[in-house]
């Protein structure tokens, strides 16, 4: 005990020096190609992370809203870690003279006009040009945006929180809208640390009151929350020890480690009680004699759920809370098997012998639910089995509407000021989402800058793309401006007198690298819906490969290619992670029962449930997304462990010469009860999460709360049926011979 003391001390230290990281572009795998090229573009035209600040009032052709303008970017452009700025008051413009080309800015930030006519001749030009309506200025002049962008390797969520600290601390009379990858992420931080802190606390409160309920006694409070809170604490100290952060799917390992910690602690604990008399000390090596292999096993199965996921998954987050949590099972499982019984042989025999409808087969939930429903299964096992056999084919039909989801807008509510922001840019500035096509090639070849608009034209037929830019765009603006037509001209030699006018622009660093052998075409993609996409994205990759050039290779990335490829790993790794887990599951029951039979007949419940779980998700249109695709191996890795419990008691008793009738129904009236218990308190540690504000871990803590109470259901009558009905014929192929 004073061993377990030191080491909760250690790990308790190193929790309080924990990190997090909310970024979903840093878990992605560094050998990932649209990964790669995105973090090139950052590195190479500088920066890849854009931002948005949408300033929005009644007509921003005011000159005291320019104003205002040009003192956010002024703002923004001083901010350490910001690369480029642009907004209304500084982005270029092409016009042409009398005297022939002008290059300068859309607004004079040194004489920003006054006068109506000024101003109303300033609007009528800038929404009459394609690169600035709905690109930089809405449609109907009520908001424009300040984009910027981000150094590669900027802690983004730093600059993120400095810039709106300090644009909303000007306390201007516009209305300031926060966008953009870095403001997500921002958001999403606060919301992980929000939810661990006031979570955690009610999930405690809803086990312990479960647990004393269930128990009614102090002591069967306070050993199985003692199990989980240690278990807790060296994992997450572990974690930081190791120099891993916090991210958002390991953010809430406390909360779900307090709901299935609890298990192992509660099925010892039952059997101590059940079987306490006067000794305690046989008391005790009876409760493990009697449990051990099935804490074990339920443990090991649970921890193969979560390793799953390490094969399984294409998101280095879900690889590592499976590791975690896989640790902080087996921590529990370890506290469980060593660390309680030794409390339980020091602690004061108070309350132990009191209540004797607290005990096995005497409790009110044995004879008044367990006792009857082991009589029913017994004389009716048709029944049980043709209305699993309804649920299942209703199951079945429900998964083939499942969808998914992999953006990060869908993780806030409806009201939250992120989400709210992100409909704005979607409505008012085509989204917030960067897209980045890149070239390689000569850039002032006239065959690669006519490629350039071609796939500009073609990325503007899909409906979520209504702007691009790229310096083809100058260099055919800047031929209009001489009078030869948009167009790119036909001649080198053209287009690098074009290009002598262009040099120096700061412009020009963001869309051409300096050795002028690679460029850009930057856009924003509108839609958060997977399947626009996924259209968009398989869409561009049939444009590009028909469209490589000998002397100019094509390639995209952006937020849209990388979540394309999150969403098509979260189909691999939902049934790869699933496939993994069933067949070791299968394995490591069949070997600890000796029999490759009864490990199938005690996986049948959890599967089903599991086919009910996916069935639920289409019929009510819950995604697959970075949370939801963890509920199969979690529901399968714990619910399995109801079906192992039951059928080791069966095979205990059947040793003992009883029928299969009999050995279902004490083995029902002894570990039934801690089933229900085990099963309540999970499903309640887990429910506790449809208060979190992060949306996919609401579904989340729905989901595997449902898979409880159904995987529980399952073993308690289901399994029964099956090991009925599988005796019966056996006995009737005995007979046969």
């Amino acid at each position: 005990m004073a061993g377990v003391l030191l080491i909760t001390l250690f790990f308790g230290y190193h929790i309080g020096h924990i990190s997090l990281d909310s970024d979903i572009i840093n878990s992605l795998s560094k050998d990932d190609p649209s990964a790669v090229l995105y973090k090139q573009v950052g590195e190479e035209f500088g920066g890849n992370e854009m931002g948005m600040v949408i300033v929005e009032t009644d007509n921003i052709f005011r000159t005291d809203v320019l104003h205002h303008i040009k003192q956010l970017t002024d703002s923004i452009q001083y901010t350490p870690g910001v690369s480029t700025v642009t907004s209304i008051t500084n982005i270029l413009d092409i016009k042409s003279t009398e005297e022939g080309i002008e290059i300068g800015k859309l607004v004079d930030e040194y004489d920003i006009p006054e006068s109506q006519q000024a101003l109303d001749s300033l609007r009528a030009y800038a929404l009459s040009k394609e690169m600035y309506k709905g690109a930089i200025i809405s449609e109907d002049a009520t908001a424009t945006i300040i984009v910027f962008t981000l150094f590669p390797d900027t802690d983004k969520q730093e600059v993120a929180n400095e810039i709106k600290r300090m644009t909303s601390g000007i306390n201007l009379p516009e209305t300031l809208y926060y966008g953009g990858l870095s403001f997500m992420l921002n958001e999403i931080t606060e919301l992980m640390v929000s939810d661990m802190l006031w979570l955690l606390p009610i999930t405690f409160l809803v086990i312990a009151s479960v647990l004393l309920l269930s128990f009614k006694s102090l002591r069967g409070v306070f050993l199985p929350l003692l199990t989980a809170a240690i278990s807790v604490t060296w994992t997450i100290g572990l974690m930081v020890v190791l120099g891993y952060k916090m991210t958002i799917t390991s953010s809430y390992i406390p909360v779900i480690l307090f709901a299935i910690g609890t298990a192992y602690t509660i099925h010892v604990l039952n059997s101590f009680n059940a079987k306490y008399k006067t000794d305690r000390r046989q008391a005790i090596i009876g409760a493990l004699v009697y449990t051990v292999i099935p804490v074990i096993l339920a443990a090991v199965t649970t921890m193969i759920g979560f390793i799953s996921f390490i094969f399984g998954s294409y998101l280095q987050m879900i690889t590592d809370f499976g590791i975690f949590s896989a640790i902080g099972t087996f921590t529990a499982l370890l506290l469980s098997l060593f660390f309680i019984p030794s409390l339980l042989s020091v602690l004061p025999e108070g309350g132990l012998r009191k209540n004797k409808e607290s005990k096995g087969e005497n409790s009110w939930l044995a004879r008044k639910v367990l006792l009857p429903l082991s009589k029913l299964m017994t004389k009716h096992p048709k029944y049980t089995i043709s209305i699993w056999g309804v649920i299942l084919i209703i199951s079945i039909s429900g998964i083939f509407f499942i969808k998914t989801s992999v953006n990060i807008a869908d993780y806030f509510k409806a009201d939250n000021p992120t989400r709210v922001t992100e409909d704005l840019m979607q409505k008012k500035f085509g989204g917030s989402f960067p897209v980045f096509v890149v070239f390689e090639g000569d850039m002032q070849s006239p065959e690669v800058l006519q490629l350039m608009l071609h796939t500009e034209q073609r990325m503007k037929e899909d409906p979520n793309i209504t702007t691009t830019q790229s310096v083809a765009d100058l260099v055919e603006q800047m031929n209009d401006a001489m009078g030869e037509g948009l167009a790119i001209p036909d001649e080198k030699a053209k287009i690098e007198q074009l290009w002598f006018l262009l040099d120096g622009q700061e412009v020009m660093s963001q869309m051409v690298s300096p050795e002028l052998d690679k460029g850009i075409i930057q856009s924003k993609f509108a839609s958060i819906k997977t399947t626009d996409i996924e259209l968009f994205v398989k869409r561009m990759d049939e444009f590009i490969g028909d469209n490589q050039m000998d002397n100019c290779k094509i390639s995209i990335t952006g937020i849209p290619s990388i979540y394309s490829k999150l969403n098509s790993s979260l189909v691999k790794s939902q049934f790869s992670s699933l496939a993994i887990a069933i067949i070791l599951v299968l394995v490591i029951v069949g070997l600890i029962l000796r029999s490759f039979s009864k490990g199938v007949y005690a996986a049948i419940p959890i599967v089903v449930t599991i086919l009910f779980l996916l069935g639920f998700m289409g019929i009510f249109g819950i995604p697959l997304d970075i949370a939801t695709v963890l509920v199969g191996s979690i529901a399968l890795g714990i619910g399995i462990d109801y079906s192992i419990h039951i059928t080791s008691g069966v095979n205990s008793h059947l040793n003992g010469a009883a029928s299969i009738e009999e050995a279902i129904e004490k083995t029902l009236m002894l570990s039934g009860k801690a089933v229900i218990i085990n099963a309540m308190s999970v499903a309640m540690g887990f429910l506790v999460l449809v208060f979190a504000q992060i949306v996919p871990f609401q579904n989340f803590g729905l989901l595997v709360a449902i898979s409880m109470l159904g995987s529980s259901i399952g073993a308690l009558t289901l399994l029964p049926v099956i090991l009925i009905l599988a005796n019966r014929v056996k006995q009737k192929y005995n007979s046969l011979k």
